[in-house]
């Protein structure tokens, strides 16, 4: 069968397919039907089956006589260590973690919240959970400490297992004290921590509360797999939202692992055995789905990376890697390449190592541009496949069914729907446009399996962002078109959520940093275009009256202060002090229009704007910041 029989199998019997789909995963009871509907717009998928996602990643694969087969692969560049571990090591290893965890109270449906970096440990924790049917959360290690802190107030964890530290190329990130300083910010106090000690930093244990990982789990018993329902939450996941505070995604246990387990042969195309390579980290979405459960789901290998695109120690790390272990499929964000690229314009570094067993490049987390993809298509002549999807639906929308059939590529578009995804493109009254023309992303509902059916603790949060703008559908987020061959094009965001490296940060969220500051009476952030990142966040800021400091000064002031709150992941570096923001007459400020002069775009004067002249004032900063190019 091709692309379309697939599709048109899916669209006709939405059902069948998804109850095929769930015939490769294990079930202690096999849920009755798919789809379940909860009313008003709610549903959720193989509700009343009961399985459990670490035995389906783990051990199922050692019971079928695969344990001696690789299951993780840990390399690390920056500490020049490399670690194999296998699916019968990892099985025992996650079984003593989860026994230790049980022994201290955590149970089915308790909260854990890790904070780790890219080691092994990172997934045993998530796993460990998933066997309690404990529900985790991972934040990205290193996060602000703030940050971390409103994720335990909202997720009230009784445990958190963080590590001492991570590791960048130079430096070291010291975690404990971040981890501290949330635990002191947040009004919810977890029970206990567990600290994964790294030898590149020994943390100092609070007595009573905080447990070295090695030391906590001696002589415990180890705990068998615990059974939950199809729609008990696995996880959840905190992705920014518009008004700043984050959003906690959750996912269900069943859907997942029948969506996620479908996606590796059919998009990936990877058989059992295959070596799966996600460039991404446990934090994102990216890395909870292609670095720990897809992968051992469908009882692959999966390389978990500590390094950088360059520098850990060159712009060959990627190819090495491949070579090494002899990936078949590759995931990554165009902007590693983009730095990549930067540092090889010629791919030299390529032809120093054997690549022959990669099959395909899988980019996303923000648009791939046609100058990477067709400079990585030219210097390591594989397929470079874009596909799109979000966190919020934690596997693709649009992509390329590589397992199924590969289609024509058109650089430009992630091309086409995967089966689930009833992709239409809306005008803003909600009716649907014709093929080119450009409007609203929307998904009909149901959602397929494996994506939100709602958020954690926040179902009218939940329905307002998603389905109250377009009723009868799920809301994306984002612009772009359909051409006459159905292929999908991503256009733009349509809110002031920005893609800074792969990394979606709300620019409401930093304004309300900068806000924040004494000396700021106003201000605004948008995202401009940059050519490694895809795009940075910019700010401007208008002072109090009677300030009379150095505009240099507090600039800098606002910049440590968005580093500080959100972390040195929101890239905030570009701040500049003017007098006035250009608005309309009803006070709304002119966000888009200032990105379109950053970007040195033509741009139409908005008809309702309050005073054109504010426009020169806003051109004359982004020149002085290397922008709006006369």
């Amino acid at each position: 069968m091709g692309y379309q029989e697939v599709y048109e199998s899916w669209k006709s019997d939405p059902e069948g397919f998804w109850m095929q789909q769930a015939e490769a995963i294990d079930w202690d009871q096999k849920p009755s039907k798919a789809l379940f509907e909860v009313g008003d717009n709610l549903y959720e998928w193989f509700a009343d089956g009961q399985t459990n996602t670490c035995w389906n990643a783990v051990d199922r694969h050692v019971e079928a006589g695969r344990g001696g087969q690789v299951a993780i692969i840990h390399d690390s560049p920056i500490t020049g260590t490399l670690h194999k571990i296998t699916y019968a090591e990892l099985r025992n290893r996650v079984a003593r973690l989860a026994g230790a965890l049980r022994a201290k109270g955590i149970e089915k449906g308790d909260r854990v919240i890790i904070y780790m970096p890219m080691v092994p440990e990172a997934l045993e924790a998530m796993l460990a959970c998933a066997r309690l049917g404990a529900i985790h959360s991972v934040v990205f290690g290193g996060f602000a400490a703030n940050e971390l802190a409103v994720r335990i107030d909202d997720a009230k964890p009784k445990a958190i297992i963080a590590a001492s530290c991570g590791l960048e190329p130079g430096r070291v990130v010291h975690y404990k004290p971040l981890l501290d300083g949330a635990i002191d910010l947040s009004t919810h106090k977890p029970d206990f921590t567990v600290i994964f000690q790294r030898e590149q930093e020994v943390a100092h244990l609070e007595e009573g509360r905080d447990y070295d990982w090695h030391g906590f789990q001696y002589g415990v018993e180890p705990a068998d797999c615990v059974p939950v329902e199809g729609n008990h939450p696995a996880y959840i996941l905190y992705t920014s939202g518009t008004t700043g505070a984050p959003k906690g995604v959750i996912r269900h246990t069943g859907g997942h692992l029948v969506a996620l387990n479908w996606t590796m042969k059919n998009i990936y195309n990877v058989d059992p055995g295959d070596v799966f390579w996600a460039a991404s980290d446990v934090g994102w979405v990216v890395g909870h789905s292609y670095i720990c459960y897809a992968p051992l789901i469908h009882g692959n290998t999966t390389i978990v990376f500590e390094g950088k695109p360059v520098g850990t120690p060159d712009a060959g790390t990627f190819w090495r890697v491949i070579s090494e272990h002899n990936v078949r499929s590759f995931f990554t964000a165009p902007t590693a390449f983009r730095a990549v690229k930067r540092d090889d314009p010629k791919g030299e570094f390529v032809g120093k190592y054997d690549i022959s067993g990669l099959r395909a490049i899988y980019l996303a987390g923000e648009r791939a541009d046609p100058d990477t993809i067709e400079w990585a298509q030219k210097v390591t002549g594989k397929p470079i496949y874009d596909h799109w999807w979000q966190t919020e639906t934690g596997w693709t929308i649009a992509g390329m069914p590589a397992g199924i059939e590969a289609l024509p590529v058109k650089i430009g578009s992630p091309s086409v729907p995967m089966p689930g995804y009833d992709v239409q493109i809306l005008d803003e009254a909600g009716h649907p446009m014709k093929p080119g023309e450009l409007g609203a992303i929307a998904v009909k509902l149901p959602l397929p399996p494996g994506t939100l059916p709602t958020l954690w603790n926040a179902e009218d949060r939940f329905r307002k962002s998603y389905l109250s703008h377009f009723p009868g559908y799920y809301e994306t987020g984002d612009a772009g078109m359909i051409d006459e061959d159905g292929y999908l094009y991503i256009m733009a965001r349509t809110d002031d959520v920005i893609n800074v490296a792969g990394h979606r940060l709300s620019t409401g969220g930093m304004e309300e940093v900068l806000a924040s500051h004494p000396d700021v009476a106003e201000c605004a952030v948008i995202g401009v275009t940059d050519e490694l990142k895809g795009q940075l966040p910019m700010g401007f800021v208008c002072l109090t009256t009677g300030v009379n400091r150095p505009h240099d000064e507090i600039t800098k002031e606002c910049v440590k202060l968005v580093r500080d709150k959100i972390g040195p992941v929101a890239a905030f570096k570009l701040c500049a002090v003017v007098d006035r923001l250009p608005k309309t007459r009803s006070g709304k400020i002119l966000r888009a229009t200032m990105v379109k002069i950053a970007d040195s775009e033509e741009f139409k004067m908005p008809a309702t704007i309050d005073d054109p002249a504010i426009l020169d004032e806003i051109k004359v900063a982004l020149q002085g910041m290397g922008y709006a190019k006369a």
